[in-house]
């Protein structure tokens, strides 16, 4: 790829940003960012939402002239080989990529919106970008009650986060038990215990059937009265109390542009072993996209695919094989009450696997690996992370541990 060559990448975060930096002088490059705030660390929020962070620590590094920021493209003309933007300018490409992101799942509750309406009513937040945080934050003082939805990833990060801010926070969990994609029970139980410990009251097999509002519908331009929550409404009829309810419900690819452009989608936008979508001129790359069946929807994967795709442009393709994906979180900030968890490959055993499982009740600690042959294929980390190194690069590299007790013990790593 020369100098001439012109690459749009549509979508300002982790993926689209790392892109254009390993690019470098290599192509023209045009970032088209759609929000105006200066690009951020998503994986930050919750440090920002319990006030440990200020919003500018989680600024990524500095993108210069190739990003547009607060510019939205709204239409991909592949004949033309340009995208339409909602400021009117057209950007022309010979290489375009699609690192669009993901969207907040926002549930079909009964009363989120009016009839043919889009608002959400005061005090109901998503927790997807940074502006979610900011007006999140800015509803949370001490003694509010908050109610989060979803007991994943995101929906625990907000309820340690709001209790941090000493709010009195529920959290209704729909499955069987807290992060099930990531732990097994007896991590996610050690888990519950924690939140509990902090305030965090904790539903789970709970499923929120709508929510409570006041405020009348608009019954005439000028006087419109806003909705405000009030509290949600449970499956069972029991009706939980709430000043601020959090939607944390997950996230789903961005693909509308690449659906209205004609390119294969299912869950994501489908790609090949060189992020090719069903375009050759276009790729994708970051949580809109979906390899060999599989939407990663993580900041280690995003990147991955970022440097991949940055070699096959330039030249020195490695074909992109997928990632291994290793999920580490920290609850707290650095004081005895904060707590570590990583969780990589996979976590439940198949009939025939070995489990190891070590547990120290007085350090609340937990570690268990599964083993498959002589292969170890996934783990899981809570309170403790001092091996979680030594562990995944065992898992990364595929070989056999030669002595999986001191994987395992805390000098594992050393």
């Amino acid at each position: 790829m020369t100098p001439e060559k012109r690459v749009v990448v549509i979508g300002g975060g982790l993926a689209g940003l790392r892109l254009a930096d390993r690019l470098g002088p290599a192509a023209t490059v045009t970032v088209l960012g759609e929000e105006s705030r200066v690009p951020y660390n998503r994986v930050l929020l919750a440090e920002v939402l319990a006030g440990r962070y200020a919003p500018e620590v989680t600024a990524l590094p500095a993108p210069g002239p190739a990003l547009r920021r607060g510019v939205r493209a709204v239409r991909i003309d592949r004949a033309e080989r340009a995208v339409h933007c909602d400021d009117g300018t057209v950007a022309a490409y010979d290489t375009l990529v699609l690192a669009t992101g993901s969207n907040a799942v926002l549930p079909p509750l009964r009363g989120l919106f009016e009839p043919g309406g889009r608002e959400l009513p005061d005090g109901v937040h998503a927790f997807r970008t940074m502006d979610d945080c900011l007006a999140l934050s800015a509803a949370v003082r001490p003694g509010v009650r908050a109610v989060v939805i979803g007991g994943g990833l995101l929906g625990v990060s907000a309820a340690r986060a709001l209790a941090a801010r000493g709010a009195v926070v529920v959290l209704a969990q729909q499955g069987e038990r807290l992060m099930e994609r990531h732990l097994d029970a007896e991590a996610s139980a050690l888990l519950a215990t924690h939140l509990t410990e902090l305030g965090v009251e904790i539903h789970t097999e709970c499923r929120v059937r709508g929510l409570t509002t006041t405020g009348p519908a608009a019954t005439r331009r000028g006087a419109d009265t806003p909705r405000r929550a009030t509290g949600v409404e449970l499956a069972d009829g029991y009706r939980l109390e709430a000043d601020v309810v959090v939607l944390a419900c997950g996230v789903r690819p961005r693909t509308g542009l690449a659906e209205a452009a004609g390119l294969d989608v299912r869950t994501g936008i489908v790609v090949d072993d060189h992020l090719r979508t069903s375009d050759p001129r276009i790729h994708a790359v970051g949580d809109c996209a979906e390899h060999a069946g599989q939407v990663y929807g993580l900041a280690g994967a995003a990147l991955e695919q970022a440097d991949a795709l940055a070699s096959v442009l330039t030249g020195a393709p490695a074909p992109y094989t997928g990632t291994r994906a290793l999920t580490r979180l920290t609850l707290g900030g650095a004081d005895d009450r904060a707590l570590d968890l990583a969780a990589f490959g996979e976590t439940t055993p198949r009939p025939g696997d070995d489990v190891v499982r070590l547990a120290d009740g007085t350090r609340r600690t937990y570690r268990k690996v599964v083993l498959r042959g002589d292969r170890l294929v996934g783990g899981v980390l809570l309170g403790e992370l001092s091996t979680v190194g030594a562990l995944a690069r065992t898992w990364e590299g595929g070989e056999p541990p030669h002595d999986l007790f001191h994987l395992l013990t805390d000098d594992g790593g050393h």
